[in-house]
């Protein structure tokens, strides 16, 4: 019998298994992941972003999150050893309806308690030689990190302080009973007294399989990426991101510096037709079967029906992709644009036919269980595991 049980070996899972046995250091604690080690899905395929809170609604668990995050992300890589860089992001604006809707955000940066700087078109050119535009908000806390090798300094603490991490685990079974919770998983059954899932784009799998109805279905979209090539390592100074329509569900193509040195453009958002469908050519037929069955997800594929097909063309034609990036680095050539491996977004969509914009929890009893934790996921891992250590506290209470 194990204290607690935690599904998941990706940055949430190991930043929650990690800060529980720091609470309950006595405690007989179990990890378990299906992946042959950690961060082998969103953690290892997203952009490496420090995040600093841009973007959210203030007061929401994403703005409050980021904010806390940013900081203790860069604590616990100073702490560990990590390479981490404080280089900043830059938002370009590249018209007159641009320039309106940054006005927007340099109110909501803040609302939301963040530093920073607006840029005139000249200020911009001095900072950024390689960037066009009109205007820009410099946001100085923004950086990059390896989020893999976060995620892997976490499993390591854990492991230290006497939790187990199993691998090659996938659950296939839970059952919630009024002592304890059964597990059952690719390496055996284990119960556990309390249970924390934080399973990505399975997270409503895992609550179904509690016997519990989610109120929402995971959507995956495929985020590609390219990588410019070396000679263009240092074209940007920051990270250059786009003014994000406020329509639309997503921030744009934008370059990112990489903590190894190079620069990549994107990611654009591509529906998968595989929970983890990195390639294109990755499909499966029960996936698309219950994806395009879902009334939610049939409503935001109606609703954002052209900018979806103009995504895939964009993803199919380099060119068009291309043009996205140009808008504010003209430079860029086709040729520039080489291979990257893509990423894939798990994002919740609730009955009623809509994106879930925030971070969501379902909870039982004896479980809590990460719903929805898109970006600015890997930039809140620690608090986001704080808040669920105390969930956990609560429900032992009880």
């Amino acid at each position: 019998m194990h204290d607690f049980i935690i599904i998941g070996g990706g940055i949430l899972g190991m930043s929650t298994a990690m800060q529980l046995k720091q609470a309950y250091p006595d405690s007989k604690m179990l990890l378990l992941e299906k992946e042959t080690g950690p961060a082998r899905h969103q953690t290892g395929h997203n952009s490496g972003v420090i995040h600093a809170g841009v973007y959210y609604t203030p007061g929401s668990l994403k703005a409050r999150f980021c904010l806390e995050g940013n900081r203790a992300t860069k604590a616990f890589c100073d702490e560990h050893g990590i390479a981490y860089d404080t280089c900043g992001k830059l938002l370009v604006a590249t018209s007159e309806l641009e320039m309106e809707r940054m006005k927007a955000l340099w109110e909501r940066t803040a609302a939301n308690g963040l530093t920073r700087e607006w840029l005139s078109a000249g200020e911009l050119a001095e900072r950024e030689p390689n960037i066009t535009g009109l205007g820009g908000i410099f946001v100085p806390s923004s950086g990059i990190v390896d989020y893999a090798a976060v995620t892997r300094a976490m499993a390591a603490e854990f492991e230290r302080m006497g939790g187990e991490i199993r691998y090659g685990a996938e659950v296939t079974a839970l059952e919630e009973r009024r002592q304890e919770v059964v597990v059952g998983s690719g390496a055996g059954t284990f119960t556990g007294r309390y249970l924390v899932s934080c399973s990505g784009l399975m997270a409503d799998r895992v609550v179904r399989l509690l016997g519990q109805e989610p109120g929402f279905t995971i959507c995956p979209f495929r985020g590609e990426y390219y990588r410019l090539p070396e000679k263009h390592n240092a074209i940007v100074n920051h990270l250059i991101y786009p003014i994000p329509d406020p329509a639309m569900p997503f921030l744009g193509v934008h370059l990112t510096r990489m903590i190894d040195g190079s620069v990549t453009v994107g990611p654009n958002a591509v529906l998968a037709f595989k929970r983890e469908g990195y390639r294109r050519r990755d499909v499966s037929l029960g996936d698309m079967a219950r994806m395009f069955s879902d009334p939610g997800i049939l409503k935001v594929l109606g609703r954002n029906l052209r900018p979806g097909l103009t995504e895939m063309k964009n993803s199919l034609h380099k060119r068009g992709y291309l043009e996205l990036v140009r808008k504010y680095c003209p430079s860029l050539t086709l040729g520039d644009l080489e291979p990257y491996p893509a990423g894939v977004r798990a994002q919740a969509v609730s009955r009623d036919g809509k994106l879930v914009d925030d971070f969501l929890f379902v909870n039982t009893r004896r479980t809590v269980n990460v719903g929805n934790a898109p970006s600015p996921a890997a930039t809140s891992a620690l608090p986001i595991g704080a808040h669920i250590v105390d969930k956990v506290r609560e429900m032992v209470a009880a």
